[in-house]
């Protein structure tokens, strides 16, 4: 077994972990980091985007565990009763979910492989995480609201439910964020920043499972198939980005609740520039 192959796995989860569900774009820090430690070395490119998919699975699964009561409630009430509000059922609450996946699933599905051919790169990374950044800082300061109401007490209508999918089509680029993305979209719609983060969260569980299930029909096709240390590798980026994200969620909330988004946007700016940097130093493979 390639125990270097390994501790590279378990950093790439550790990174998966911490930047899921924070507004600094997870897809976009694998890349640069998988380039950074030479995960390629060990593997090919093919493998490498579809780890960087299959560990995303273990930061969704934080999510489920975190918020388990919250799901299984809408589970056992599904659907609405003679003592319940139709916007207080299960089905409801999912619908609205649903209803921000299209724009999505519809733009991003068609061009899938194209994005993964010609914008996994860290150039295209450095730049989306630079100009996401700029608007957020606008974003914040023309729809942001001061109120921390938690998704529990928001009305989430099928426009608000739209207007976040729209938003979040904006992550298809690698480096925009997909957290960034939606929670500007609740922004807009008049979200508070918690409400519109808990959404995201809730978002992210049909959005990276589709993604998951895509590249592992992918991986079907594949002309070989995977070898021991990679399933190895798989299974050490799923666990370590799952107890790392675990940890991250309740902490990225209280931050929220007391601080504003444009730190993140200001750490987004330092690190384009310091992956510019790199790559004119031949750090990383531009």
């Amino acid at each position: 077994m390639d125990l270097l192959m390994m501790l590279k796995a378990g950093i790439l989860g550790i990174v998966e972990g911490l930047t899921e569900f924070l507004p600094v774009s997870s897809t976009g820090h694998l890349i640069i980091f998988a380039n950074l430690i030479d995960f390629y070395k060990h593997t090919d490119k093919a493998f490498v985007d579809l780890f960087n998919m299959i560990i995303q699975l273990g930061a969704i699964l934080a999510v489920v565990v975190y918020y388990w009561k919250k799901i299984w409630n809408t589970i056992t009430h599904l659907l609405p009763s003679s003592k319940t509000l139709l916007e207080e059922s299960g089905v409801y609450f999912w619908s609205m979910i649903l209803i921000s996946c299209i724009p999505a699933a519809l733009i991003g599905l068609p061009f899938d492989d194209v994005i993964q051919t010609y914008l996994f790169n860290p150039p295209v990374v450095a730049c989306t995480l630079f100009f996401g950044a700029l608007w957020m800082m606008y974003a914040e300061s023309r729809f942001k609201g001061h109120v921390a109401t938690p998704l529990s007490a928001t009305a989430v209508t099928p426009g608000k439910a739209l207007c976040v999918g729209l938003f979040q089509v904006l992550s298809i680029i690698p480096g925009m964020s997909r957290s960034a993305s939606t929670i500007i979209g609740g922004w807009a719609c008049g979200m508070s920043t918690v409400a519109a983060a808990e959404y995201s969260f809730f978002l992210a569980i049909p959005v990276m499972v589709g993604q998951a299930l895509i590249h592992f029909l992918k991986l079907l096709k594949m002309p070989t198939p995977l070898v021991n240390a990679q399933w190895c590798a798989l299974g050490i980026g799923f666990v370590v980005s799952f107890i790392v994200a675990l940890l991250v969620i309740d902490a990225f909330l209280g931050f929220l609740k007391k601080k504003p988004m444009r730190y993140f946007a200001f750490y987004r700016i330092t690190f384009a520039f310091i992956v510019l940097l790199a790559g004119f130093f031949g750090l990383l493979a531009i």
